[in-house]
């Protein structure tokens, strides 16, 4: 439809929508069908798996390994076997068509679906939720946000940019049909995590490559390989998939492994210490972040050795002296594990290659964007055929804040947190009921596993809501009160450990103008699930029911 004013294609009323097809909004989207609501989903890509629709630049994969990066429902399981220890993007999207031919998914989510604005109808205790071509219009009586925390891709303002007349692309939105690089000059801003992967994977093929630097990261060698279907079925004959998910739910980060917390690093020999990172190492993934000695996070002698660690490895694999200080200085630049640390299969030997160039723009900051290029402030052109912004996310807020949602007060969220977040348990947030969020601001979400974060979350949700219609509630909402006293644990929690001494996006630092704050709970799994359900052991304390519509004036209608 055209005009603003016709009826949309699609207008439903529904008991719940959910906004997002990834882990978490398959998860809701499973059990609360169980309940017997009528449930939908919107999407903005065109198939499953939210930020595995998206992510398909090359070299695109996981950093959690087998088994637990996928949903826990013996059905699932049962029935899927990986390739790979850390599977790669194509390999995931396969994983979610193999849930949605189980479980018959499709026919309630509807794709190509980008929400622009929610807002709540208090005479009707529903939510009105409209699509940004406008062709879509939903009223729901809940509302579960599922946007995850890289929905939101962030283009930093280079002047410039539109310049450009090579192929430039975010590595968010890389085309599906993918980009040719073979012999190519080409040039990426930016080596987060994304950048780590897309950067060793185009190195091999391209002519010649150019990397511009801010921050070295402190990658870990992810020690990929091939896992054989035998060994899957064998594991789980054994019972050890459920032992592994049970495990999830006891660790800090959400995986099997976890951090040493009931001694410090400096309680043990100088020995004792290399042997357990040596063995770190060798293990790979996250090990070396979330296996390690707790106080890593809070002592900066600890921290320093295990800096001191890491880069004398990093630095053994580098050729170059110039290299070895720019990728692994002598002093760090931020303490260790403080800033997301990504993984890496041979990340460090690309700069061996002598095609390859790193252009610290610290020393020499990018100037503008050319037609042909790069300029940097020193007037060096750099001419590209491709140029790669590797540049990230606007994270964990970005997804919720870029929908206009609207509460009881009218105030869309997106200002309502303008200056700081404010939630309850990371999952609601006071004057928008009935509305729950998961993987999300000041949960557990980025120090976690992404789906046992959003499994652990979304069972709370759902039980939530079984509860409210076991005992007729229409409505749910978050108190100002327990909002704010859920801020000062997640503030506090952080203010013990060395994240704030880091400018990442853990802290929203990444994005111009967003408040400088923890946007994760630092506290771990455990605790934040002990929390939780003490919050319903308490009568769901901190929030408040009804079983009549309320209008905005507090009056029941």
């Amino acid at each position: 439809m055209s005009s603003d004013s016709a009826a949309p294609d699609v207008n439903i009323s529904i008991d719940a929508l959910i906004i997002g097809a990834g882990f978490g909004g398959v998860h809701q989207l499973i059990h609360l069908r169980s309940l017997g609501l009528s449930t939908k989903i919107f999407e903005a890509g065109s198939d499953f798996g939210g930020i595995w629709y998206w992510n398909c630049y090359p070299g695109a994969r996981v950093d959690s390994d087998l088994p637990i990066y996928q949903l826990s429902l013996p059905s699932l399981y049962k029935t899927w076997n990986y390739k790979e220890k850390f599977p790669g993007w194509k390999e995931l999207r396969e994983y979610f068509h193999h849930v949605d031919q189980t479980l018959d998914l499709s026919k309630d989510v509807y794709f190509n679906s980008r929400v622009s604005e929610a807002e709540w109808d208090g005479k009707e205790d529903r939510w009105v939720v409209k699509t940004e071509d406008g062709k879509k219009v939903a009223k729901a009586r809940f509302l579960l946000l599922c946007t995850g925390i890289g929905s939101k891709y962030y283009i930093p303002d280079l002047k410039g940019l539109s310049s450009f007349k090579g192929i430039m692309h975010h590595t968010a939105r890389w085309p599906q049909e993918g980009v040719d690089v073979k012999g190519k000059r080409v040039g990426i801003i930016g080596t987060g995590a994304t950048g780590v992967q897309v950067i060793q994977e185009l190195a091999p093929d391209v002519g010649h490559l150019t990397v511009f630097q801010r921050t070295p990261n402190m990658a870990l060698p992810m020690q990929q390989g091939q896992v054989t279907a035998e060994m899957q079925e064998s594991m789980k004959a054994e019972g050890l998939y459920t032992t592994f998910f049970k495990r999830c739910r006891q660790t800090f980060g959400g995986f099997a492994y976890d951090l040493i917390q009931d001694k410090s690093a400096l309680d043990v020999s100088p020995e004792e210490r290399r042997l357990l990172w040596e063995n770190l190492f060798e293990q790979g993934g996250f090990r070396f972040w979330l296996a390690n000695y707790g106080d890593m996070f809070t002592s900066q002698q600890v921290n320093d050795e295990c800096y001191a660690f890491w880069r004398d490895k990093v630095r053994a694999r580098l050729n170059d002296e110039r290299m070895k200080e720019k990728l692994a200085p002598m002093v760090k630049p931020h303490p260790i594990g403080c800033k997301r640390p990504s993984l890496e299969q041979r990340y460090y030997e690309v700069y061996n290659q002598d095609n390859v160039t790193l252009v610290d723009i610290n020393e020499t900051p990018i100037d503008e964007i050319t037609p042909k290029g790069i300029r940097t402030k020193d007037g060096t052109e750099y001419e590209f055929d491709i140029l790669v912004l590797a540049t990230g996310f606007d994270i964990v807020t970005g997804g919720i804040t870029a929908i206009k949602v609207k509460g009881t007060d009218g105030e869309a969220i997106g200002d309502k947190w303008k200056n700081g977040v404010y939630t309850y348990l990371g999952m609601t947030t006071a004057t928008y009921p009935n509305m729950f969020f998961l993987y999300g601001p000041q949960g557990p979400t980025s120090f976690c596993n992404g789906p046992s974060c959003a499994e652990m979350q979304g069972e709370w949700i759902v039980n939530c809501i079984k509860h409210m219609l076991d005992n007729g509630y229409s409505r749910i909402e978050a108190q100002k009160e327990a909002e704010n006293k859920w801020k000062e644990y997640v503030l506090s929690f952080n203010e013990r450990t060395l994240f704030p001494l880091a400018k990442s996006w853990y802290m929203g630092a990444n994005i111009p103008g967003k408040p400088v704050e923890p946007l994760n709970f630092t506290g771990g799994v455990p605790f934040y699930n002990r929390y939780c359900n003490g919050v319903v052991e308490k009568g769901y304390e901190g929030f408040e029911f009804a079983k009549e519509p309320v209008t905005a004036q507090g009056q029941t209608a």
